[in-house]
């Protein structure tokens, strides 16, 4: 992996964010584009390019990122629902290669989303 992703960067605080949650292992930001009223970015400070290519020994790192969905959802009120996205590849729609979790919440989401 040669040059550092935006993630990176932001972890680093190298380009700043808005930050609702940070703990050892993750970081979790407000997305600058918005496709929701709540917009989050759950981001795993270790570098897993994406979920396709996670490793077992990254399972204790996954299992704590989806640990945080429902903390996040609890602590921000998303009574009524919430979607969370995760984009693998080109053609899955993967704009920055570091995995990260998008959390959705604020309004209806349609199906099929894409």
């Amino acid at each position: 992996m040669s040059e550092k992703t935006i993630f990176q960067k932001i972890i680093d605080r190298e380009i700043p964010a808005t930050i609702e949650h940070e703990d050892e292992q993750c970081i979790v930001i407000h997305d600058i584009s918005p496709q929701a009223p709540t917009h989050l970015l759950l981001i795993p400070k270790k570098r897993i390019v994406r979920i396709g290519e996670a490793t077992p020994e990254d399972t204790q790192l996954l299992g704590h990122l989806m640990a945080q969905i429902p903390l996040l959802a609890q602590k921000l009120g998303w009574s009524d629902g919430f979607r969370t996205v995760i984009n693998n590849g080109p053609y899955g729609g993967e704009a920055v290669p570091h995995l990260h979790i998008h959390l959705l919440a604020g309004r209806q989401m349609a199906w099929p989303p894409g």
